[in-house]
C-alpha cells in the first residue's frame, strides 16, 4: 500500500430537520481556533494488515470511546484530501449523546521545539449537525462523503 490511509465512520439520524451526521472538532492546538475546516468523521490511519471497514470501526470506537454502531454500511467510497492521505468511510444509522463521548488522546512535542510533550484529546467536540452545516465545518474534501449519504438517502 502506498501513500497515507485512513477510514472513518459517519454516525447519521433523521430529524425533524432532516438528515443530520456526528462530526468531531479536530482536538490539538492546530485546530483549537477554528470552526470551519476542523470538523471531521471519526477516522484514523491504519496499514495493510487491517482493512478499511475493520480500520473504521476500531477508530471509531478510539476517538469516541463508544462501540461503533450496528446496522447496515453505506458505502461512501474515497476522497484524497489536500494533504494527498486518502480516506475511506461509510455512514451507519444510529444516535449517541455527544455528551456519552470519551475521546482517545494523543502526545506531541508542544510548544514546537520547547522539548515538552503534551497529551491532547483526539477530537475535543462532538456534534450532532445538518447536511448544510456540516458542510461548511467539515475537512474540504470529505463534504463529497455528505454529498453521496444525501443521494443515498434521496433515493430510499
Amino acid at each position: 500500500m502506498t501513500g497515507r490511509r485512513s477510514a472513518g465512520l459517519f454516525l447519521f439520524r433523521h430529524a425533524e430537520d432532516g438528515l443530520q451526521v456526528l462530526l468531531g472538532h479536530m482536538g490539538g492546538p492546530f485546530f483549537a481556533r477554528r470552526d470551519a475546516g476542523a470538523w471531521t468523521v471519526p477516522k484514523g490511519e491504519y496499514g495493510g494488515d487491517e482493512s478499511a471497514w475493520d480500520a473504521a470501526r476500531r477508530e471509531f470506537q478510539e476517538e469516541l470511546g463508544l462501540p461503533p454502531p450496528d446496522g447496515a454500511a453505506v458505502a461512501l467510497g474515497e476522497v484524497r484530501q489536500a494533504g494527498g492521505k486518502v480516506v475511506t468511510a461509510w455512514a451507519v444509522e444510529g444516535d449517541l449523546d455527544p455528551a456519552d463521548v470519551v475521546p482517545g488522546t494523543f502526545r506531541m512535542q508542544w510548544p514546537p521545539r520547547s522539548g515538552r510533550t503534551q497529551e491532547f484529546p483526539e477530537l475535543d467536540r462532538v456534534a450532532w449537525f445538518g447536511l448544510d452545516r456540516a458542510g461548511q465545518l467539515i475537512v474540504r474534501a470529505q463534504a463529497a462523503f455528505l454529498d453521496r449519504l444525501a443521494e443515498h438517502a434521496a433515493g430510499r
